[in-house]
């Protein structure tokens, strides 16, 4: 009996591991993807005009092209700074430190700036609404901004 059991349990087993591996981790959907999923949504929301939509794709877009330069910076820094803690590099640290703290804050700036962009697009009845749904600040129902706040929709 034991052995039936074992006999069936592999091809079982067998046939768990073959979905396991051909099952893929979902992947972030690209920036272009991305901006036009958040401006969709903030259409929706806001009842955006075709002409206030293709202005905040256009806003999105200048700031995410802006914004990836300083990312790879970032991630670059990230990584020595990881390497300076293995090796108890206090100093380079400190200086990583600072330099990923003036990164974060530049892409701040970025994505504030393009949040005020497009904010200056709405009619006043759609900034009501806008104030509405984002009374905890500019990040709500359109998602995080390219990932990192703003109006709508990454991650920034």
């Amino acid at each position: 009996m034991q052995r039936l059991f074992t006999l069936l349990a592999i091809p079982v087993l067998a046939g768990t591991l073959a979905v396991a591996q051909t099952t893929t981790t979902p992947t972030a959907p690209d920036p272009a993807t991305r901006i036009q999923n958040r401006v969709s949504r903030l259409a929706t929301l806001l009842n955006l005009t075709q002409d206030q939509q293709t202005k905040a794709i256009a806003i999105f877009t200048s700031a995410e092209t802006a914004a990836q330069a300083l990312q790879t910076s970032a991630q670059t820094a990230r990584t020595s700074l990881q390497a300076a803690i293995r090796t108890n590099d206090t100093a380079t640290i400190d200086q990583l430190s600072t330099t990923l703290g003036t990164l974060s804050g530049q892409m701040t700036a970025i994505r504030s700036k393009a949040d005020a962009a497009f904010y200056a697009l709405l009619s006043v009845d759609q900034q009501a609404k806008f104030d509405t749904l984002h009374q905890g600040g500019f990040e709500g129902p359109g998602g995080p901004g390219h990932g990192h706040g703003g109006p709508g929709g990454s991650g920034h």
